[in-house]
């Protein structure tokens, strides 16, 4: 592990990815992770200072508490306030809705209970079987299959049911191709996402819309030689998907997982906080587990808040058009403390992570590495 992160070779690759721009003269590269741990690894190293200025790594929409839209979270708060006891992840508590957080809700009486995993909710309905609760399930690819296979297992409570907020990845991914505005000239897939779907789920995208997509770990040196690679391809004009991550990826992914999402949820359109609607990017449950599906199960209220709060730029922030800095709430109104937008809570919120760590430290400073 210690070589992933040994400061030479992390500078030596800088160097190379240096030599590599100076070929492509004053034409400007721009580079989108969609991992909020690829985030992190980018600001607490301070790899963006390693970087030439033509070229730039920017932060899509990695983070999966960030894009849970508004009306999700309203539909919980609904359930928790009407005979449910709403449960959920923490960083899902804090995120902030047009009528508060579920942290919020539960100061004012609202049944929430925060866990660590489904299999803790499943104990919860077992010791209280008079209790209705739902889970409030969210994330990618990477935490969809822990409903799925207990659902299949058929080892879910009848006093369970399941609000599902689960998104798809590549969807995101081809929407950032079409939006020129943005000028995505090539991905760093999620490591985790891509464990369990397999490199080879981007292969269509990147054949299709000439791009590189390249899937990297989460140490300097994995992000390093993931940007060397994406610049390596788009100087010899030959864009395609890589796996640099093969300590951890195969093309196929983990086939039991996948299995257990293609027999547990049917594929939707789904609302993304900060993008909008995005076509089949959503996991919703199958029909024949409709029984533990809470929105078949409740008439819930629609919801006719705004997606981002008024003043906030959390919608830009998840699109890579700014910097958290670019926002004028940023470490003013907007803290980790008193989130304003999505994007302040959280580990792998871009805004709380460039609070804490700047997202611009010189390589290494904060380790004394230089």
């Amino acid at each position: 592990m210690k070589s992933y992160q040994d400061p030479e070779i992390v500078k030596t690759l800088g160097k190379k990815i240096s030599a590599l721009a100076l070929e492509l003269g004053d034409k400007k590269i721009k580079i989108c992770h969609v991992c909020g741990t690829h985030e992190y690894t980018i600001s607490h190293w301070g790899i963006r200072s390693l970087l030439p200025a033509n070229v730039e790594v920017i932060a899509g929409p990695g983070c999966p508490v960030c894009i849970c839209p508004n009306e999700d979270i309203e539909q919980a708060i609904w359930l928790s306030k009407n005979g449910y006891t709403l449960t959920t992840f923490g960083d899902m508590s804090r995120v902030p809705s047009n009528q508060g957080s579920l942290l919020t809700a539960r100061a004012e009486g609202a049944s929430i209970q925060v866990v660590y995993s489904f299999l803790d909710v499943i104990r919860l309905a077992k010791k209280n079987p008079s209790v209705k609760y739902v889970f409030f399930s969210i994330g990618f690819e990477t935490t969809a299959p822990m409903v799925a296979i207990e659902l299949l297992n058929q080892q879910i409570p009848s006093n369970v049911s399941i609000l599902s907020s689960h998104r798809l990845v590549p969807p995101a991914m081809k929407l950032l191709v079409g939006q020129p505005e943005i000028g995505v000239d090539g991905f760093i897939a999620p490591g985790h996402v891509s464990a369990i779907t397999g490199f080879g789920i981007y292969e269509p995208l990147s054949h299709e819309h000439k791009i590189p997509i390249v899937v990297a770990g989460f140490e300097p040196a994995d992000v390093m030689f993931g940007i060397l690679e994406i610049m390596q391809q788009l100087i010899q004009n030959q864009p395609k998907t890589e796996n640099l991550y093969t300590r951890v990826v195969t093309r196929e992914g983990n086939l039991k997982a996948l299995e257990a999402i293609d027999n547990a949820y049917t594929t939707v359109d789904s609302q993304w906080r900060g993008i909008g609607m995005v076509e089949n990017s959503g996991l919703e449950l199958a029909n024949q587990f409709s029984e533990y599906n809470i929105r078949v199960k409740e008439d819930i209220p629609p919801s006719e808040g705004r997606d981002i709060p008024k003043g906030c730029r959390c919608a830009d922030v998840i699109l890579g058009k700014i910097y958290p800095r670019d926002c004028g709430l940023f470490n003013n109104k907007c803290t980790p403390e008193n989130p304003v937008g999505p994007c302040m809570v959280g580990s792998e919120g871009t805004c709380a992570i460039h609070a804490k760590y700047g997202g611009y430290l010189s390589f290494g400073e904060e380790f004394n590495l230089e």
